[in-house]
């Protein structure tokens, strides 16, 4: 929060002017942003919609409401803000009796408010109680998955989701450390890391912690999961040369992206011996950006966060 005590949302959102070029908003198109955090990206889009033109944000997070609505407000009746999942935006929509929309961005990963606010739990850098929920009206915290999983799925959530090549040695730790007391602070899960990771590495590396803190987020939030199931129905609610843009923030986000994006531009399974598709599976649309765009030296000069971002887009036909 700032000084005045009001919800601080605003960190400039990463590749926003990428975004909005690649939405090609129309004035009186209908636009969903499906992580409205504190409607950087959102805000932008409103500007450029007409009277008729509206926006729909999604998010889970009750905070994140609160700050968009604040900072939408002056757009009035052309923005609908609902709490919910992203995962969710077929019935969203069904809602509003919306069945085809125009655009559809995901800027995804943990927002710089959840990190930089301690009680939540994100962050490795401040102590305080380890939960890391996007949505408080989840029961299970970042503490449960630490304190209650087997070594093993400790292990097989850091490997693939942390990517952290020393995965075996820090779930053992932690383990270990668990039978002692509980682990419930953020201090404690990054003492179990530190003492999982030989001394000279960590002396060149980022935070030792990095890589531990996003696999359990993931875990928690089932943030791949959520996606994968996604972007198929996504694609289905564009409308004709509707535009889906995915900014990721992990590697594993943007194989997903890629290849979902990927199959929906070439669905055949035909094998490539046969002279005509028999399949029947048609294509849906067409991935704009062969490559994904990455953010230019400036803006990671200006924002650490925008590092490893990447911007996909889909065109849908």
């Amino acid at each position: 929060m700032d000084t005045t005590g009001n919800i601080n949302f605003s960190h400039k959102s990463v590749l926003l002017d990428e975004t909005i070029e690649m939405l090609k908003i129309k004035p009186d198109g209908i636009y969903v942003d499906g992580t409205l955090g504190g409607g950087g990206h959102s805000y932008e889009i409103c500007k450029r919609l007409g009277e008729s033109g509206r926006l729909i944000g999604i998010d889970q997070d009750e905070d994140a409401i609160r700050a968009a609505g604040e900072r939408l407000k002056e757009f009035k009746d052309k923005v609908t803000i609902v709490r919910s999942n992203y995962c969710n935006i077929k019935e969203v929509l069904n809602n509003l009796n919306i069945s085809k929309v125009d655009g559809i961005l995901l800027d995804l990963g943990v927002s710089s408010y959840q990190l930089d606010t301690p009680e939540r739990g994100f962050s490795y850098r401040e102590n305080a109680p380890l939960d890391m929920r996007m949505d408080t009206r989840n029961n299970i915290t970042a503490k449960d998955i630490v304190n209650n999983y087997s070594e093993f799925d400790l292990y097989r959530i850091i490997r693939d989701y942390g990517e952290d090549k020393f995965a075996k040695n820090i779930a053992k730790h932690i383990v270990r450390m668990r039978k002692e007391k509980p682990l419930e602070m953020t201090d404690d899960l990054t003492e179990a890391i530190k003492a999982a990771i030989p001394m000279k590495v960590r002396m060149n590396t980022g935070h030792p912690a990095k890589k531990t803190f996003q696999a359990i987020r993931i875990e928690l939030n089932k943030e791949l999961d959520v996606l994968n199931q996604s972007l198929d129905d996504m694609i289905n609610l564009l409308a004709e040369d509707g535009r889906l843009c995915i900014i990721t923030f992990h590697s594993l986000e943007d194989r997903i992206v890629k290849s979902k994006f990927k199959n929906n531009e070439n669905p055949c399974t035909c094998p490539p011996s046969f002279p005509v598709c028999v399949c029947g599976n048609k294509s849906k649309g067409t991935v704009i950006t062969k490559k994904p765009m990455i953010p230019s030296e400036e803006e990671i000069e200006e924002n650490k966060r925008a590092k490893s971002s990447k911007l996909r887009v889909f065109e849908r036909h």
